[in-house]
């Protein structure tokens, strides 16, 4: 029986880490059907849908064969790997050294890339449009499903994972088809700031997990380690922020 501390966490980042994916994918599907109109946008994200969906039935299985030690080490090397890069740029936004990501301003530069590759390709404009949905969604799906898979890196997790991602893409799908517009209000940039440390914090949980050494506090030791990384992306984001100042 999963209990609540270990499968709270586990609805938790699959559900906020996959929101962060399906806002992109929602963004690009969003610019083509205003360029193109409803078909190619619809067409292209069902068909990235079926190669996810062929994808998984064809691989899933075989990470039934893997020991569970073995890819609790391998998912968990991943996850932080990943995890760290997020909480990078993360921390780098709320710094102030990079830009933060500005869904309106990704929503306007792929409808023109969309406008300008339509205008010179008239004749397959939709296929193009198609092919824009196509690829944002297949790559941001992509991503979704490694992170159902990675943060269910337990036997019995899967299933609350899978919760998780789903409940995100309801959310998010809902909320936008409603307001037909980018969701320039989602807090993105604070949403990937607290990804990065969800990845991070699983990361190393998995990661000693698959070598065998076992965590006092148990499953309660995620909380512990994803706040922590939490503390220390801000504190970096401040010192960031300091240095920026006086170099200014």
């Amino acid at each position: 029986m999963i209990s609540l501390a270990t499968a709270a966490p586990i609805v938790g980042a699959a559900f906020v880490a996959s929101a962060v994916e399906v806002v992109e994918a929602f963004t690009i599907v969003l610019a083509v059907s205003v360029v193109r109109g409803l078909r190619p946008a619809v067409l292209g994200t069902a068909a990235a849908l079926a190669v996810l969906a062929v994808a998984v039935a064809l691989f899933g299985p075989l990470l039934a064969q893997v020991p569970i030690r073995a890819l609790q080490l391998l998912v968990g090397v991943l996850l932080l790997v990943f995890g760290l890069g997020w909480l990078r740029k993360a921390v780098l936004r709320a710094g102030g050294a990079l830009a933060l990501h500005d869904e309106g301003a990704a929503f306007a530069e792929e409808s023109e890339a969309i406008r300008r590759e339509s205008a010179a390709r008239e004749a397959a404009a939709d296929w193009l449009a198609g092919m824009a949905a196509f690829k944002g969604v297949l790559l941001e799906g992509t991503e979704v499903v490694f992170i159902v898979l990675a943060v269910g890196a337990r036997p019995g997790l899967l299933l609350p994972s899978a919760l998780g991602a789903a409940g995100a893409c309801a959310v998010v799908l809902s909320v936008g088809l409603f307001l037909r517009q980018p969701l320039t209000r989602v807090p993105e940039n604070s949403m990937k700031f607290v990804v990065g440390a969800l990845l991070s914090g699983f990361g190393v949980f998995w990661s000693c997990e698959g070598l065998g050494a076992p965590w006092p506090a148990g499953d309660w030791a995620i909380l512990g380690l994803v706040g922590l990384f939490l503390v220390l992306g801000v504190a970096m984001a401040g010192l960031v922020r300091r240095r920026l100042a006086r170099a200014a």
